[in-house]
Formats: C-alpha cells, structure tokens, sequence
C-alpha cells in the first residue's frame, strides 16, 4: 500500500509523516529527494544542462540548483521543460526506493509530495492520498517561524499553490481518501495520525504491531 501524504506550506504534513514514520512507516521525502538527484544523477545533469545551458553546472558536473531556479521562476514555459525532465527520474528513483521494500515487514509506505494531486505521472503508483491542511493564517505563521522568511515571500510561494488555495476556497473538492484538519495541537494531530493508520492497517489486513 502506497499513502501519499501532501499539502500547501505550512499545513504540516511533514510533522504527519514524521507521525507516521515513528509507527514503522518509511516516508520517501519528495522534495528532499529531488534535490539529492540534482546533486547525484549525472543523467538529470546532463538533461537539464541540455535544455538551459551548461551554465546551470557547478564545476563538479551537478546543478546549481539556485542559478536554475532563477531562470525558471515566473516563466511557466521553462517550468515545465524542468519539470518534464525531472519527474520521471524522481518516478524511477521513487519506483527503486518502494522496491527496496519488498518482502520487508513494514506496514505500508508513505510518499510525501505537494504536487502529487497536479501531477498524473506518479498516479498509477499510489493508492490512497492524505490531504493535510489548515487555515492559511495558521501555515502562514508556521511557515515564516520555519524558514525564517518574510510573510511576503511566503505568501508569494502560496499563490503559486493555485490546487490548495482552491480546496481552501471552496473551488476544488479535494481528490483525498483522507483529510487531515491541523488546527490544533500536536495531540490532536497524533490522535487523528492513528486513526487514518489503524484504518490503512485494517484496510490492508496487515497486522503490523506498532504503537499508536
């Protein structure tokens, strides 16, 4: 069983997956992920430095990343050029991770990912989706004692969440097997973690003891 775990800045579905992590869960971190392969994968190297320049290599072959986010940021043509290149390496990385697992005795494992709901690519390869989220008050003032970042530069980052504003804003119905509310306090959190992990455990009819 596959459980993706996503949501907007600042709703804490990093804390859910920690949550989950600690009940025997391996969590692939998306993002954390993606920036190892910028560092470690000659091929994506090679693929991005052949669609931006070999300008966007530092001198050890791997990819600035800092340099690359400035040519693509507020250009959605060049975006999805990136992003045509970098997903299905961060599918074959994930496809490598999940089977890594086999035949192990863990009770199911996590993808954490912000774009999963936006992105058919990684589709075929989950089963269920946790959809964690907040009022955007509350994950504005998360995130900026996080990062350390102006409310401003936050808020920008938000707006380019266009799916998440949507489902706050009543636009959009959350394509979600489950929905975490994380409007209160980490015990509260804990308690609804628990619930959503004995129902995948039972859905699964696995019999994985842990602590809940």
């Amino acid at each position: 069983m596959i459980l993706v775990v996503t949501g907007g800045i600042g709703s804490g579905k990093s804390l859910v997956c920690s949550m989950f992590h600690e009940r025997g869960v391996p969590v692939y971190d998306s993002d954390s992920r993606t920036k190892s392969l910028y560092s470690s994968s000659p091929s994506l190297a090679g693929k991005i430095a052949d669609a931006f320049g070999a300008g966007v290599l530092l001198p050890d072959g791997s990819v600035d990343r800092r340099k690359l986010a400035s040519m693509v940021f507020g250009h959605d043509d060049r975006l999805s050029i990136l992003e045509g290149i970098v997903h299905p390496e961060v599918r074959e990385d994930f496809i490598r991770w999940r089977d890594g697992f086999c035949g192990t005795d863990v009770p199911f494992l996590i993808m954490e990912s912000a774009i999963i709901l936006e992105k058919p690519l990684f589709r075929d390869l989950i089963d269920r989706i946790l959809l964690v989220d907040a009022p955007q008050s509350l994950r504005l003032s998360r995130a900026v004692a996080r990062d350390g970042a102006d409310a401003a530069g936050i808020l920008a980052r938000m707006s380019g969440q266009k799916l998440f504003n949507g489902i706050k804003e009543g636009r959009e119905m959350p394509e979600a097997d489950y929905v975490i509310e994380n409007d209160g306090d980490i015990e509260s959190l804990s308690g609804k973690v628990a619930e959503i992990y004995l129902d995948i455990l039972s859905e699964t009819g696995n019999r994985h003891v842990a602590e809940v």
